[in-house]
């Protein structure tokens, strides 16, 4: 059993619709019921600020900070953490658009917020989520990636930096005559970071495939089968050096095409992530939605398995309005699945009844115009 990392404490300042919240928790599963528009997911995207990353609702800074407030927020919380006992503060100074945030542990500055992943795992499920068999391969991608970023913290720099390069070289096409010398530095860096960000990607699916075959979870929630498509589809199993000159060539070979494009249309920013379902053999996009909402389900409680089994820490799971198209035999499966994980999980939704099964394994909150109550 994975070691359980939790939260004992947390406190807002001006996030959201919160001017100031306290809560002291302990080792059992938090479950937030109220009406809609109370405050459950703000206090869980606050959650969601334990990890690198703009949260759950990947929201503008300026725009978390709770209206009227004169200086940011902040985000506090002790932690039961992967590396013992830990206080995290995090927030933003100031109203300024585009600011980045700030991290401090045991009450020393962090140079990134990347040190998060030595303390703790935050996975989440969300409703805006369901749409992501059905919606555009960005959405996708970008899944992926959270995924990858939970085993793998360096997956974000290499994908920023790719990005950046990548804009620079778009920049350069437009030219009349660009710099043929700076042009390939900027492919070489692009087929260096662009190769590394599609190995992690397999390398996540291929250690998701591993554990679903072997999972325990069949025939409560039905199981996935993932690949990748749209970048060097056809390469896969070549060393990582025969890649790299691979799309080397393939930059080089699109310049002009890219220039009248005015974007590059070659790299693993065009990758999709194709997803199955196992048992029936059928693609996501297809099946009805509440087998989809079953298998993203499927997946996520994968994911967070893997993520236990591979640092020997279970993850904290944020589960935004999780039992709301569940009936009451997949609910009671479900609780016991995500107490089997090992770890802490957040849980909301309108009715407390839902979440009967949990029992004494949960901690029941209330919570009503920014105001949470036991």
């Amino acid at each position: 059993m994975p070691h359980k990392v939790f939260l004992t404490r947390l406190k807002l300042t001006d996030f959201r619709n919160y001017a100031t919240l306290a809560l002291d928790l302990d080792a059992r599963h938090v479950v937030l019921t109220g009406e809609n528009g109370a405050g459950k997911t703000n206090l869980m995207e606050a959650v969601s600020f334990l990890s690198p990353g703009r949260g759950l609702r990947r929201a503008a800074y300026a725009e978390v900070a709770r209206v009227g407030a004169a200086d940011g927020f902040s985000v506090f919380a002790a932690v039961d953490g992967m590396e013992g006992p830990v206080e995290i503060g995090t927030g933003t100074a100031g109203t300024d658009e585009g600011q980045s945030r700030r991290l401090r542990l045991n009450g020393t500055p962090a140079k990134t917020v990347d040190e998060l992943t030595d303390h703790l795992r935050v996975l989440w499920l969300t409703p805006a989520m369901d749409g992501l068999f059905t919606g555009p391969s960005a959405d996708r991608r970008r899944f992926l990636d959270r995924l990858v970023l939970s085993l793998d913290p360096e997956h974000g720099r290499r994908a920023s930096e790719f990005e950046r390069a990548m804009r620079s070289r778009n920049r350069l096409l437009t030219e009349f005559r660009p710099d043929p010398a700076w042009l390939s530095a900027i492919e070489r860096e692009m087929a260096g970071l662009g190769v590394s960000m599609a190995l992690a990607r397999l390398e996540m699916l291929g250690l998701l495939t591993a554990l679903v075959e072997r999972s325990q979870s069949e025939g409560t929630f039905p199981s996935a089968t993932l690949s990748l498509s749209g970048f060097l589809d056809d390469l896969q199993g070549l060393p990582a050096y025969d890649l790299e000159e691979r799309y080397l060539a393939m930059l080089l070979e699109g310049r002009s095409r890219d220039a009248a494009a005015g974007r590059t249309l070659d790299g693993p920013h065009r990758s999709d992530l194709l997803i199955r379902h196992r048992e029936k053999n059928m693609e996501a996009e297809r099946c009805s939605t509440g087998e989809q909402k079953a298998l993203l389900v499927g997946l996520v409680l994968a994911h967070a398995r893997l993520v236990g089994d591979m640092t020997g820490h279970a993850p904290v799971l944020l589960l935004d309005e999780i039992a709301a198209h569940l009936d009451e035999a997949r609910r009671s499966a479900l609780f016991d699945l995500v107490d089997g994980l090992g770890g802490q999980a957040f849980m909301t939704g309108t009715d407390r009844t839902m979440f009967t099964a949990l029992g004494e394994r949960g901690r029941f909150l209330t919570v009503a115009n920014g105001q949470v109550s036991g």
